[in-house]
């Protein structure tokens, strides 16, 4: 059976938001409970037909962390997050992130029922990270597994990217490197698919 289409909602010059599966007008915070219940949508503009999904999903985490007792940002992770805007290694954060996220998405009912286990004993918060932060070690070791296995530049256990001088100079073109770089992230990722299913 084939993947059902995502819902279509239009956005207009007013802002409103118009969903055209239902054929009502909805807010941003009736479309994060469509993200909440797995509806899977695509925003588009209702005058260009240009998708701007991504600037309103955005939108949403930036309502849902002004609400109080909600923020789910650091303060720190948003500082580091910017950093990487141009940086060298921005091709490679939204993989991080992505892989990371959905190890965490598949771990959630075992973290749930550790949670629920660990304040029946009493733990303090900084205990239940201590006690997560084994499988936050375990992601970022496979992570590294599969970097290490198609990066170009031979990460090292410090984090050590640059090149032998042992080794010869490519003569290869920027755009040929680039392109080489995004075939061996593809074959990362599928490294990465194959370690998260053996752990």
């Amino acid at each position: 059976m084939a993947d059902k289409s995502p819902i279509i909602i239009k956005k207009y010059a007013n802002r409103r938001l118009y969903n055209t599966g239902t054929s009502t007008y909805v807010t941003l915070e009736d479309l994060a409970q469509m993200v909440k219940v797995g509806e899977e949508f695509q925003v588009v503009d209702a005058k260009s037909g240009e998708d701007i999904t991504r600037s309103v999903l955005t939108q949403i985490i930036f309502e849902q962390e002004g609400k109080g007792g909600q923020a789910l940002l650091p303060i720190t992770f948003l500082r580091q997050l910017i950093q990487f805007y141009g940086d060298s290694m921005q091709m490679l954060v939204p993989s991080y992130l992505e892989f990371t996220i959905d190890q965490l998405s598949g771990e959630k009912n075992k973290i749930r029922e550790s949670m629920s286990a660990f304040g029946a004993k009493g733990m303090t918060g900084t205990e239940i990270f201590s006690a997560l932060e084994e499988q936050t070690r375990t992601n970022m070791a496979m992570f590294s597994q599969a970097l290490a296995m198609f990066n170009p530049f031979k990460v090292g256990v410090g984090g050590d990217t640059a090149p032998s001088s042992h080794e010869p100079k490519s003569d290869h073109t920027p755009e040929q490197s680039l392109d080489g770089l995004k075939k061996q992230l593809g074959d990362m990722q599928r490294q990465i698919d194959e370690l998260s299913k053996r752990s």
